[in-house]
C-alpha cells in the first residue's frame, strides 16, 4: 500500500480534530485514496497539554522547521494562524517542495497571490477549503463545481459568532453586550471578539471568494467592513415588524465591469433562505449565469468540520502526488497569467435601499424636516413610522427609503445629525431584498 507523509504546524482545536479525523476514517480514506496517510510530524509551542487523543513523543516537536524541512514528509499542513510566522514557514515548506494546506483566511486575504505565486514557481499545490465556511466546500464549488459559470453575486453569512449573536437578540431579546458575554460562556465567542464582531473575519473570508469568483486580487483592506455592535434590541424589533432579519452580510457584485465588496449588518426579507440561517451556522448563496442561484449551508466553523475541510485538502494533494497529476486546478481557480485587475467599487458609490433610525425631540415638523432633507439629497421615502417616546420627550421615527446612492444619504444624515432636535447619531442599515 503507497503511503502519503504529513506534517502538521499547529495543534491546536482544529490541529487535534485533522488528527482525530486522520485516524478515525483511516479505513474508508485509505479506501477512497488508495493510499495510507501518516502524520510523521507535529509542531506546537505547546506538547504537554492534553488534548485527548494519544500521539508518541516523537511525534511532537517545538521546532516547525523540522517539519518544513524534513525530505520524507510530503504535505505540510498550517494550522497556527495569523500572518507570522506562518506566512515564512509556508515559504520555507513552497520552497522545499512540500505541497502545503492551510485553513489561514488571513494570510490568504493578505497574502494569498504570493503564495500561490511561491507555489506555482516550485511545482506544487496549495489546498485551502478550511479557510472559508469550515465544513462547506464552497472553495471547491467555485474552483470545480461551477467553473463553467460567470457569478454575477456571491452573498454569505460567514461568522458563526456573529451571526449566534444576531439570532440570539431576535429570539430571545437582549442586548448585544449581555449575549456576547454568554457566547463568550458558551465557547462561542473568543475572549477578544473583535475579529468576529466587527466583521473582520468576514472580510477575510471574502476577499479569498472574490479574487477565486472573479480572476483578482483583492486584499480585505479594500472591503468596506462594518460589524454588529452597534445594532441594539429596537433595530431588531422594528425589522421584525416588516418582515426582515438583521444579518451580518458579506456581498460580492459585478456590475459594469467594477466589484462591490462589502461587510456589514444587513436587513434580508425573512422569506429568503438566507434569513433562516440561525445559530452558528454559515450559508453562502452564489448566482450562475448558466446553473442560476445556488445556496450551501453548514457549519462554518469548529473542531470537526474545518477538519473536514482541512483533510479533504491533504487527500486531494495526495490524488495529484499519486498519479503526477499536479497543478491540475488552478488553486485559485484562474490560471496564473489570467488574473487581472478589477475595480472595486467605493463604498459611496453602491445604490441600495436603506434603512434608517432617528431619535429626536417629539416636536411638531420634525418628520418634516427630516423628509425635506432627504429630499433635497435625492432620497425618496418608501416608507415611515413614528413610535412612542422611548425616552421622555424622545421618539424614534423609523423610516425605509427606496434606493439610493451611499454618499447622497451620508451627507443627508450629517445634516440631520446636526438638527437641534436630534437626539443621537441616526442609526443606518442597509437593506437587501433584490434576491
Amino acid at each position: 500500500m503507497k503511503k502519503i507523509t504529513v506534517g502538521m504546524i499547529g495543534f491546536g482545536t482544529v490541529g487535534t480534530g485533522v488528527l482525530k479525523l486522520l485516524r478515525g476514517n483511516a479505513a474508508v480514506i485509505r479506501e477512497r485514496l488508495g493510499a495510507a496517510i501518516t502524520v510523521k510530524k507535529i509542531a506546537d509551542l505547546d506538547i504537554r497539554r492534553a488534548r485527548g487523543i494519544r500521539v508518541a513523543p516523537a511525534v511532537l516537536t517545538t521546532d516547525a522547521k523540522t517539519v518544513t524541512d524534513d525530505p520524507s514528509i510530503d504535505v505540510v499542513v498550517e494550522l497556527i494562524g495569523g500572518l507570522e510566522p506562518a506566512r515564512t514557514l509556508l515559504r520555507r515548506a513552497i520552497a522545499n517542495g512540500k505541497q502545503v494546506v492551510t485553513a489561514n483566511k488571513a494570510l490568504l486575504a493578505a497574502h494569498g497571490m504570493e503564495l500561490l505565486k511561491a507555489a506555482h514557481g516550485k511545482g506544487v499545490d496549495i489546498g485551502f477549503e478550511g479557510s472559508v465556511a469550515g465544513g462547506i466546500p464552497i472553495i471547491r464549488v467555485i474552483k470545480e463545481g461551477l467553473v463553467a459559470n460567470r457569478f454575477s453575486r456571491i452573498l454569505g453569512i460567514l461568522n458563526g459568532t456573529a451571526n449566534y449573536i444576531l439570532t440570539k437578540m431576535t429570539n430571545d431579546g437582549g442586548n448585544f453586550q449581555d449575549i456576547l458575554r454568554e457566547a463568550q460562556e458558551c465557547g462561542y465567542a473568543e475572549r477578544n471578539p473583535s475579529l468576529d464582531i466587527e466583521g473582520t473575519d468576514t472580510a477575510h473570508k471574502l476577499a479569498i471568494l472574490i479574487s477565486m469568483a472573479y480572476g483578482t486580487v483583492v486584499t480585505f483592506e479594500r472591503i468596506y467592513t462594518e460589524g454588529i455592535s452597534h445594532i441594539e434590541p429596537l433595530d431588531i424589533e422594528f425589522t421584525r415588524e416588516l418582515g426582515y432579519n438583521i444579518k451580518l452580510l458579506a456581498i460580492a457584485r459585478e456590475i459594469n465591469g467594477q466589484i462591490e465588496a462589502r461587510v456589514h449588518p444587513t436587513l434580508i426579507p425573512d422569506d429568503h433562505l438566507l434569513s433562516r440561517v440561525d445559530g452558528t451556522y454559515n450559508a453562502v448563496f452564489i448566482d450562475g449565469d448558466a446553473v442560476g442561484p445556488n445556496m450551501y449551508y453548514g457549519k462554518g466553523a469548529g473542531m470537526m468540520p474545518t477538519a473536514s475541510a482541512v483533510v479533504s485538502d491533504i487527500i486531494d494533494l495526495s490524488r495529484n502526488m499519486l498519479r503526477g497529476a499536479g497543478q491540475r486546478v488552478p488553486p485559485f481557480s484562474y490560471q496564473q497569467e489570467f488574473i487581472k485587475k478589477i475595480i472595486i467599487k467605493n463604498i459611496r458609490e453602491v445604490v441600495t435601499r436603506y434603512y434608517l433610525r432617528f431619535s429626536v425631540l417629539d416636536r411638531p415638523g420634525v418628520l418634516s424636516k427630516i423628509s425635506g432633507i432627504l429630499g433635497r439629497h435625492g432620497i425618496s421615502i418608501h416608507s415611515v413610522i413614528q413610535k412612542g417616546r422611548q425616552t421622555r420627550g424622545t421618539v424614534s421615527i423609523f423610516l425605509l427609503t427606496h434606493q439610493a446612492r451611499e454618499a447622497a444619504v451620508r451627507k443627508a444624515l450629517d445634516e440631520i445629525n446636526r438638527l437641534s432636535v436630534a437626539q443621537a447619531k441616526t442609526r443606518l442599515i442597509r437593506i437587501e431584498d433584490d434576491l
